[in-house]
């Protein structure tokens, strides 16, 4: 189906792709269209907090927690598991539009600031062509640059990849293997 204006929006051609941090699904499934990687589950991001050393003080002091976790809602977290790099924006708009409806109306505009808002906090790229896996999206998968520890198992994250490119392991040099759906 064909949005008005998707052909002429700056990000017209581009594919939206999440960048490397900590996530998963949590809770039942809600509205979703029936691609493949889309539950329609709520998705929360872990991301690591970075202190100066006297943050670092005062944190272990005040006992401060040393994630931020952000719980998405569901428009929010269907945009996330849309965003894998194989959907362009148009395509996502679509898909935004069929599920959501009058609610994210108008969908190109709304759709944008969605992603601009992942984007300002570098957890969103736009890409020139659909994503080669040059790093992973996988959920439950602590980025390189971030050392969080294991995941409360009481919260009931859902870390299975539901995707083929959710399953792709990115190897040292950068190229890719599938992993089997057993592992995290």
């Amino acid at each position: 189906m064909e949005i008005a204006d998707s052909d002429n929006h700056r990000y017209a051609g581009a594919y939206p792709c999440r960048l490397p941090v900590w996530w998963a699904r949590t809770g039942e499934p809600g509205p979703h269209i029936e691609q493949e990687g889309v539950t329609g589950m709520l998705v929360v991001l872990r991301i690591e907090k970075r202190f100066t050393r006297f943050e670092r003080m005062l944190a272990k002091v005040m006992r401060a927690p040393r994630e931020v976790r952000r719980p998405l809602d569901k428009m929010n977290s269907m945009l996330w598991e849309l965003c894998d790099g194989s959907r362009n924006f148009q395509e996502v708009c679509a898909a935004m539009d069929a599920t959501f409806n009058e609610d994210i109306a108008p969908p190109v505009d709304r759709t944008a600031s969605g992603i601009d808002a992942l984007k300002s906090r570098n957890l969103m790229a736009f890409l020139s062509e659909p994503f080669n896996g040059k790093w992973s999206i996988s959920p439950g998968k602590t980025p390189k640059h971030q050392t969080l520890a294991d995941a409360d198992e009481r919260r009931g994250y859902d870390i299975k990849p539901r995707s083929e490119r959710e399953r792709a392991k990115v190897t040292g040099d950068g190229s890719i293997v599938q992993q089997d759906d057993q592992s995290p």
